[in-house]
């Protein structure tokens, strides 16, 4: 039944191919694919197929980190400019902030930059320090402060950087390799790999990354030197074996990878946060909890791919589902919604509000040049089911749908809107017309 549920909604959403792995009494219970590698073959995901784990690399990244915390290495509640000596955060004006690894793992540093687009095939790659200081190569903007640390959640995936630099610093090992020792090998998470770009020997086994109407993308999938935020490639399998050890840690089994303690420490609220997949409305160290603290998770969305990780941590209950599609958030979720139900999951929602996207139509429509309030050149194509801006003489900057009508910058708060009578750009409260030309 979930195969088929899941294949009819890869469909519907224009997403090639899915994988997933239902867990049960704290074990793998079942496995499943559905679908394509790449849209354009014939190629069938498989359960070894590797797909972009996008941000579920943070709390992966975060357990690698938290281990060092185990040994001594590193304190939680430390500044991290004590241990930093690659790159600092800065001052804001006259002002040194203070910020700490709990902050960190939990999107309470009150740092910047939200998100990363990744890098297309042949483009140069960043260096981490390129990353956080927002110089070229780069295609985001510096990590800074501009919140005061510890106050609310702001999703920031620039301060998983921070903390990948920090982890380099104090070891002096690249991030790939210590996180492989760390997490990687002593799990057995054998399809797993941090590498970016992905070595040419694993392209075979990696699915393609496809755009908003099921299109592959040129180059196949985009590079992520972004590592601890969005670089892992896995497998479904393979996450389960972190969501496995997430339990075995918070019941204290032997062996396990982290002390008790700190494995409880991981699974307590932080601080509240906005509701994700399966009532997930605060955050732990690296991983999204529900109001009970029993449930934890995370989502990812790179270009081309999209996945959730979800788990019990007393019932041993869990799932993991992964797709290549733009649009397979919605595959993921009803895909969760189906689990759940037929499973027993305790309180979760069995049905999952599908919003309008855009029409294909209307982002033909978009498409063209306008004078920004009559003034400045700006270029839009498509982007998948989102929009590519070029701004005057600026790099272009990727626009995600979030409705039938709206779509929102991955990096700033800002975004366009269709209305009655045009599109427009919307920018800190400031409405600009798009005048075409």
């Amino acid at each position: 039944m979930l195969h088929e549920e899941i294949n009819a909604d890869l469909g519907r959403f224009n997403v090639p191919g899915a994988s997933w792995v239902v867990i049960e009494h704290g074990a793998v219970h079942e496995t499943g694919t559905a679908g394509l590698v790449d849209s354009s073959g014939s190629e069938a995901v498989a359960p070894d197929t590797l797909f972009q784990a996008a941000s579920i690399s943070k709390p992966i990244a975060v357990l690698a980190m938290l281990r060092l915390v185990d040994r001594g290495v590193l304190d939680l509640d430390e500044d991290v400019n004590q241990k930093l000596t690659s790159w600092q955060v800065p001052p804001t004006g006259s002002w040194q902030p203070v910020v700490t690894l709990r902050q960190l793992a939990s999107h309470s540093a009150g740092l910047t930059v939200h998100g990363f687009p990744g890098y297309a095939a042949g483009e140069p790659l960043p260096t981490t320090v390129q990353i956080l200081d927002g110089v070229r190569p780069t295609n985001t903007f510096g990590v800074r402060v501009d919140l005061v640390p510890g106050t609310q959640f702001r999703y920031a995936g620039g301060g998983t950087i921070v903390m990948q630099q920090l982890l380099q610093d104090v070891t002096g090992t690249p991030f790939r390799e210590l996180v492989h020792e760390l997490v990687l090998e002593p799990l057995d998470m054998s399809d797993s790999d941090y590498a970016q770009p992905l070595p040419p020997e694993r392209h075979s086994k990696a699915a393609v990354a496809h755009d908003g109407s099921g299109r592959p993308l040129e180059g196949r999938w985009h590079a992520y030197p972004e590592q601890a935020a969005a670089g892992l490639w896995t497998t479904p399998t393979d996450l389960a074996k972190v969501a496995i050890a997430v339990q075995q840690m918070y019941a204290g089994a032997d062996g396990a990878l982290l002390s008790p303690e700190l494995a409880r420490e991981m699974l307590t609220h932080q601080i509240r946060a906005g509701q994700r997949i399966g009532g997930l409305g605060h955050l732990g160290l690296g991983f999204f909890l529900d109001d009970s603290g029993r449930r934890f998770g995370h989502s990812g969305g790179n270009a081309g791919f999209s996945c959730h990780l979800l788990a019990d941590r007393d019932t041993g209950q869990g799932a993991v589902v992964m797709t290549n599609g733009d649009r397979g958030g919605w595959v993921v979720q009803r895909a969760f919604a189906a689990i759940a139900s037929a499973h027993g999951w305790e309180e979760y929602p069995d049905e999952v509000d599908v919003p309008d996207l855009p029409s294909d139509d209307l982002l033909a429509e978009l498409e063209g040049t306008y004078r920004l309030d009559g003034r400045m050149a700006l270029t839009i194509g498509r982007w998948g089911s989102g929009l590519e801006a070029t701004f005057g003489g600026q790099r272009p900057q990727l626009f995600m749908a979030r409705s039938a009508t709206t779509f929102n910058a991955m990096n700033t708060e800002s975004g366009f809107e269709v209305r009655e009578d045009g599109l427009v750009f919307v920018q800190e409260g400031v409405v600009l017309d798009c005048v075409r030309e």
